[in-house]
């Protein structure tokens, strides 16, 4: 039996859980484990939190480890401003081999010398790649050309051409360096391929390389510190306790603007109604309630109206 009759016989399965399970809303912070799609960890912990409806904020490699944010329920609707958050990350690169994707899980193509490096060499090429810099997105990648993912079409022995788009590095921090391996933090805005960088640093030191390790450690504005691992929350899922890791719904938001409406009005904004907006907000807003409880993302506009962007479904809890 193939994967996609497998998922055909397994389809009603799926759809019972999604109409059986729990309306959960808020946020986790997953520390994925190597070995698993980041797909793959978002679909165990909605089977451990027995939820309806959960997905992520933008995935990891199989082989990378580190903080998947998980949206549950209406939580979701946060998700893209989340996507657009900064990242940073811990990497290795094996210097002297690439690889055809850029990692380990690719095949060598070519191997080169690695010239003697000392920390201040590798320090000065760091600072020619902080700052905005051009990256030309890896052939092994979720881009689409004509519909088709890039790396369907690389595994086809296929290259198409991509154009560099600017990235910003906030800062790179050199952890250690020999012959073999190159170890750096690096901070950077959304869209950035570590394994790209890492290969155009490669370049830039008189080598190649390819990503031998990845872990990202942290995507703001979470506290890494409220990272949960899978192991962990399948212990708290037995022991009852594994909602102590949802964090609100609108938990990647803290610095947007809140507003709080009155009944009437707050009535009005969850029916999608504009409303009247007099406190000199402008832009995207979190609504609230008088007591607090969230009502969705709103704009506010120059005029004094509060828009609905994002209304928020929570009658089912």
């Amino acid at each position: 039996m193939n994967r996609e009759e497998r998922a055909g016989k397994n389809e009603p399965e799926r759809m019972s859980r999604r109409r059986h399970g729990k309306f959960i809303n808020g946020i986790v912070l997953l520390d994925k484990p190597a070995g698993i799609t980041s797909n793959r960890a978002l679909q165990i912990a909605r089977r451990l939190f027995c939820a309806r409806k959960a997905g992520h904020t933008g995935s990891l490699d199989p082989f990378a480890t580190g903080m998947l944010p998980i949206c549950f329920g209406e939580a979701s609707k946060t998700a893209a401003f989340m996507i657009d958050s900064d990242k940073t990350y811990r990497a290795s690169a094996r210097l002297g081999v690439a690889t055809d994707s850029g990692d380990i899980d690719g095949s060598i193509i070519n191997e080169l010398e690695v010239p003697a490096l000392t920390e201040q060499v590798v320090k000065t090429v760091f600072d020619s790649f902080t700052g905005e810099i051009e990256q030309i997105p890896p052939m092994y990648s979720a881009l689409k050309h004509e519909g088709q993912p890039l790396y369907k079409l690389a595994r086809e022995g296929k290259t198409i051409e991509r154009k560099s788009r600017k990235r910003v590095i906030h800062y790179l921090k050199l952890i250690s360096v020999d012959d073999k391996f190159l170890e750096f933090e690096v901070k950077c805005s959304k869209g950035t391929y570590i394994r790209t960088l890492a290969e155009d640093m490669a370049v830039a030191l008189g080598s190649c390389a390819h990503l031998f390790s990845l872990r990202r450690l942290s995507v703001d504005p979470f506290d890494p510190a409220l990272m949960v691992s899978l192991d962990q929350l399948e212990k708290d899922a037995q022991a009852g306790t594994i909602d102590q890791h949802l964090l609100p719904l609108d938990a990647g938001l803290p610095d947007w603007p809140l507003v709080c409406l009155e009944a009437r009005q707050a009535l009005g904004f969850k029916n999608g109604n504009p409303q009247n907006h007099t406190d000199g907000k402008t832009g995207w807003v979190r609504v609230c309630d008088q007591d607090q409880r969230p009502l969705g993302l709103g704009e506010c506009t120059e005029e004094g109206l509060l828009k609905p962007k994002r209304v928020y479904n929570l009658e089912e809890e």
